[in-house]
């Protein structure tokens, strides 16, 4: 398949958008709160880390969804 962007790029944003982002707000929230951050602010940054990770989920979908299949010589393997 090719995609929007290329594909080197798309693997790290699907990482980013499927592991690290989500990881990252579980990890603000439980250690914002054990070193005494204010629940606001952490609630509002892990708000923020998930509409990310969402945003950047749907625009891999897109990519994949306008995917262009391969010409099919063996060139583009």
């Amino acid at each position: 398949m090719t995609y929007i962007v290329p594909e080197q790029i798309y693997q790290v944003l699907k990482w980013a958008g499927l592991i690290a982002l989500p990881a990252l707000a579980v990890f603000v929230s439980t250690v914002g709160q054990a070193w005494g951050m204010d629940p606001g602010l952490s609630n509002a940054i892990v708000t923020t880390l998930n509409a990310l990770g969402v945003l950047v989920g749907a625009l891999l979908g897109i990519s994949q969804a306008t995917g262009k299949p391969d010409s099919g010589d063996g060139t583009d393997a």
